[in-house]
């Protein structure tokens, strides 16, 4: 497997720095109930989703994702927009500043359960009933799930609503 491509930049500069982009995937169930993962590197929860390898389109970077922290296959249905984390912090030492792709996705396969090292738990929370969530580009997309907002780039919108 090839190196990812964070650990490839933080052996290139270290701790300085990056400028980084993500993807995050609001993904409910029949309740309208959103997937959560309690991650290991900050015991926070937050959405499916993460950093983009230099290989892929952000479309496949979020399936993967996906994939990898909960073993569910989705597909894309919608985009929700973009959002900047201005400073991202994990693992103590790695620090950037994070353009988020955030889309709602549908369960099209897969079975929930955790596949990787990144995940603690994985649960459904009513909306009224969210935990702390741990980074403001994860906050945004849940947010502008529930009040039907979509195609926005920091809150301007670039569609049809």
């Amino acid at each position: 497997m090839e190196e990812s491509y964070i650990k490839y930049i933080r052996h290139m500069i270290g701790d300085k720095m990056v400028m980084l982009n993500a993807t995050a995937v609001v993904i409910v169930n029949d309740q309208n109930e959103v997937l959560l993962q309690k991650r290991s590197d900050n015991l926070m929860w937050g959405l499916p989703g993460g950093i983009l390898e230099l290989n892929e389109t952000i479309e496949e970077g979020a399936i993967r994702e996906v994939k990898e922290e909960t073993n569910l296959d989705v597909k894309l249905t919608k985009f929700i927009g973009i959002s900047i984390n201005p400073l991202m912090v994990w693992r103590k030492k790695d620090k950037a500043r994070v353009y988020a792709f955030g889309f709602v996705g549908e369960v099209i396969g897969g079975s929930l359960k955790i596949n990787d090292s990144e995940s603690l738990e994985l649960k459904y929370f009513q909306k009224d009933n969210l935990p702390k969530i741990h980074s403001v580009d994860n906050e945004q997309f849940i947010k502008n799930y529930y009040e039907n907002r979509f195609n926005l780039v920091e809150g301007k919108n670039y569609g049809n609503e």
